[in-house]
């Protein structure tokens, strides 16, 4: 399968990347400049700046899955999000494009009926753009009458590098938590949950969450 990773520069981004390059497949790294550190195998890498108007085709060309991993916190500019689901919903299809994994939060997952993980107080305050912006990616997927097939898959509360041991849940809109009250995944098998996706095809047009 060849994969295109949008964002793969990124912290999640390049774990999900090793992940499909581990298990054989090809791997399109697509990022706003062009990195070496990406020049082996079966690693093709493609420029795409999401704050210009330019045409996303040359760089998801040939990809059978697009998993996107972007955010704005490094330059504080938190619209890319949503403006970029935006693009995605109404561009891969024109790119022959059919299947999209996208990066979401945590923060509009559900703790209680109707209550979402950013409205409780214990939500840190550094993190509310970031998650607002997802939450306004999501509510565009929802609304969208896009023939692409999203997923858009949340981490867990708490996501940090870890160990890889092929373990998680799925969950759907609610907050997954542990037997300890927690709610943790480590990149690595998030990574993990993602390119499971990327090859089973399970889920469409939802949200999923995954966490241990």
């Amino acid at each position: 399968m060849k994969i295109a990773v949008l964002g793969a520069t990124g912290w999640i981004g390049s774990t999900i990347k090793q992940e499909a390059l581990t298990r054989g497949h090809q791997v399109i790294a697509i990022s706003r400049t062009t990195n070496n550190a990406d020049d082996e195998n079966n690693v093709e890498t493609r420029t795409l700046d999401l704050l210009s108007q330019e045409s996303m085709t040359n760089a998801v060309q040939g990809a059978d899955v697009v998993i996107a991993a972007i955010g704005g916190r490094a330059k504080g500019n938190h619209d890319i999000v949503p403006n970029t689901a935006r693009r995605l919903l109404e561009e891969l299809p024109a790119c022959g494009i059919n299947r999209l994994l996208w990066v979401g939060g945590a923060g509009s997952l559900e703790v209680a009926p109707g209550v979402a993980l950013i409205d409780t107080p214990e939500f840190p305050a550094e993190y509310q753009p970031e998650a607002k912006a997802q939450g306004e990616a999501l509510a565009l997927f929802k609304a969208s009458e896009s023939t692409l097939n999203w997923v858009f898959v949340s981490p867990a509360a708490e996501i940090f590098p870890g160990e890889r041991t092929g373990q998680y849940r799925t969950g759907g809109d609610q907050l997954l938590i542990d037997n300890d009250g927690n709610s943790r995944v480590s990149v690595q098998d998030f990574a993990v949950a993602l390119i499971d996706e990327a090859e089973k095809n399970t889920y469409k047009k939802e949200r999923i969450g995954i966490a241990y």
